[in-house]
């Protein structure tokens, strides 16, 4: 017998072989895990409850994840049902674990399902769970009636049997076709062993785009300090600390330490550049294109 197996059978067995509790026990099991953190009670009440895990992880089985790892995933839904279970509401505890065993399961069915995100809103998990189904439903129907449908005509029906919108119907029926592929797998045998990578378009910058922007960056660099050159001293120190600080300083705070109004350098200001807008002009044809 193989490992997986073997071990699955070991844990159904002793799961099966746990006590059944009643309410009055549950409800005490539940109160000392909360009030007291016991982790006797707690650690009582997963194992009187692991058959039930067990047995919603069975029922996904046919979506091809290893049963060991669905059971350890309804596992963790059943502990974290016991850590929020609240015995004051009146409701028996494996009522309220079904929930939190199901979404488990669910979740790691979807994360494993594709490299691709299938999805995690309620609707999304809705087609995926129950798309099949009702897809199988209404094919039964449609043929009992003698009517025959087209796949626009069942996305419509889907999306209004479920309640979810025909876009996420289309997307869901993409991903629900068909597994994973390879990048690395070939196209066809007379492609000469041509992968599919090859036919990825490569976005990165192409050696020579990459040549072209670093001379024009040194290009324009050289310019702006020429530009910046023709400036006097104050009116350097204007341009410098309006524009090229992380936090630009106001006309007020300049206006107070050169003893000028505000209005006064904001005058310098475009004054400083307006010289600069020449010299750059100056400097090249393209650049006086560019500023026009």
């Amino acid at each position: 017998m193989p490992l997986d197996n073997a071990r699955e059978f070991s844990l159904s067995r002793t799961a099966m072989k746990a006590e059944l509790l009643d309410a009055e026990t549950e409800l005490r099991l539940a109160y000392a895990w909360r009030d007291e953190r016991d982790e006797a009670a707690l650690h009582r009440l997963i194992t009187a409850y692991m058959r039930l895990a067990i047995s919603m992880a069975s029922k996904f089985k046919r979506y091809g994840a290893p049963m060991n790892d669905l059971i350890q995933e309804a596992g963790l839904g059943l502990m974290k049902a016991a850590d929020k279970f609240d015995p004051d509401r009146g409701v028996r505890f494996s009522t309220y674990a079904v929930w939190w065993i199901k979404a488990s399961i669910q979740d790691y069915v979807m994360r494993n399902w594709s490299m691709v995100r299938t999805g995690s809103t309620s609707s999304q998990k809705s087609l995926f769970f129950n798309m099949r189904r009702v897809q199988a439903r209404l094919e039964r129907e449609s043929a009992a009636a003698g009517e025959v449908l087209d796949k626009h005509q069942m996305r419509q029906m889907i999306s209004t049997e479920i309640g979810v919108p025909l876009h996420d119907v289309e997307m869901m029926e993409g991903r629900l076709s068909g597994s994973d592929y390879s990048l690395n797998a070939t196209q066809s045998a007379e492609d000469e062993g041509r992968e599919w990578i090859d036919a990825l378009v490569d976005e990165s910058a192409q050696a020579e785009q990459t040549v072209e922007h670093s001379h024009d960056t040194e290009q324009l660099r050289e310019w702006l300090l020429s530009a910046l050159n023709s400036l006097n001293e104050r009116e350097r120190f204007i341009v410098r600390e309006r524009k090229l600080r992380d936090q630009p300083r106001t006309l007020e705070s300049l206006g107070d330490e050169l003893n000028l109004s505000k209005e006064r350098v904001r005058q310098l200001e475009a004054a400083a550049f307006g010289k600069m807008r020449k010299a750059l002009e100056n400097q090249s044809r393209e650049v006086h294109h560019f500023l026009v």
